[in-house]
């Protein structure tokens, strides 16, 4: 009974959340992945079903160049500000003890102040919320979970949808003629949604390395083929050397994570690991032109989980250890041209807050997986 109840509460603090945040304006929107955020979806039986809810906040405002940061940005108030809040609804369905399939449909609240985007005179604040770009996905377990509590690899593939406003617009003061205030795109690190149809795949781990201790592993690459969405960004007005970067890009996004879990208790249990996260310079599949800030994020990942019947919470507070924002794709045909170096800058977080909680719903009908591992799902 221990050892099912420990299994149990491992797969709430191994897998509580494998998302994208990019922590700053790197970041175009928010992401997660579609299927397997919680571990938990092994022990789902055919036919049982689990609804979470997951909230995620960060505050970009440390602007980098290459690793390098720029703390007189902060000193001499031109830093750019994002506040970004977001709310994922996920749905989880066994289609048996090794097939699973789930949706996730987000919601955002997004704040950016800055001096730049307002004729640099003045600091004033651009606004966002609604619906995300929803996901769907299936997974499959590789092993019968019954038979291997110890160790077990999954694998994904989803899309994603382009359900979220691509396209939001909020008040830009002195741009206009003579200094007039102008309705415009906001930037792109607070739209809801890209534009683009996507294919996610993604992959999740765990192996025991110890009585009550596992190692885990997990990630997710998001393949965006389309190249720009046909929304300006109006950052040519700025500098001629900007044209390219007029319309909005549509990029990829990945993330990966990895660590170790220790369970204290038969409900609580504590995790530590590491998570590299960002947007690439240059896509998979399809082009790379348009305008995107691509960058990655290092951080240390440590969480505490809760479980007891069919409710399990998690808490993880990814911090900040190394932030990068590379040239982009303008950067890199600028300097080939002038044969002087550019590279642009991103504003990053120094951490995010994510917090999670789900309800399992299991099936009518006691299947093989809740007598095998003695857990009481009712």
């Amino acid at each position: 009974m221990k050892r099912s109840i420990f299994f149990s509460l491992l797969c709430v603090s191994l897998f509580s959340t494998i998302s994208l945040y990019a922590q700053g304006c790197v970041a175009i929107r928010h992401f997660s992945c579609s299927v397997g955020n919680q571990l938990e979806n092994n022990l789902l039986n055919e036919g049982s079903f689990q609804i979470g809810l997951n909230y995620r906040y960060f505050r970009s405002f440390r602007h980098f160049r290459g690793t390098e940061e720029e703390p007189d940005r902060v000193t001499n108030n031109t830093e750019v500000v994002n506040n970004a809040h977001a709310w994922d609804l996920s749905l989880n369905y066994a289609l048996s003890n090794r097939w699973y399939a789930g949706m996730t449909i987000p919601t955002v609240i997004n704040t950016r102040s800055s001096l730049y985007e307002h004729g640099r005179e003045e600091r004033n604040m651009t606004f966002s919320r609604g619906l995300g770009d929803i996901r769907l996905g299936v997974g499959y377990w590789f092993f019968d979970p019954v038979a291997h509590t110890n160790g077990n690899l999954a694998v994904g593939l989803g899309v994603k949808l382009p359900t979220g406003n691509f396209n939001a617009t909020d008040i830009f003061y002195n741009v206009g003629v003579d200094g007039s205030p102008q309705v415009r795109p906001v930037d792109q690190s607070i739209q809801p949604g890209d534009g683009g149809f996507g294919v996610t795949v993604d992959f999740q781990l765990y192996q025991q390395i110890a009585p009550q201790f596992f190692a885990y592993a997990g990630g997710f690459y998001l393949i965006n083929p389309r190249e720009t969405n046909g929304v300006r960004t109006f950052r040519e007005t700025l500098s001629p050397i900007l044209q390219n970067e007029a319309i909005m890009s549509v990029p990829d996004q990945f993330s990966v994570r990895a660590g170790a879990s220790y369970s204290f208790s038969t409900t609580w249990a504590a995790s530590l690991g590491a998570r590299y996260e960002g947007i690439p310079v240059e896509d998979l599949v399809g082009g790379s032109e348009g305008f995107r800030r691509p960058g990655n994020v290092l951080s240390i990942d440590p969480g505490i989980s809760f479980m007891r019947s069919n409710v399990s919470l998690n808490l993880n507070v990814p911090i900040a250890l190394r932030r990068e924002r590379p040239q982009s794709v303008t950067d890199i045909e600028t300097s080939e041209v002038t044969g002087e170096f550019r590279n642009g800058d991103s504003a990053f977080a120094d951490y995010l807050i994510n917090f999670g909680i789900a309800y399992r719903f299991p099936a009518k009908k006691t299947a093989t997986i809740e007598k095998k591992t003695d857990v009481d799902f009712d």
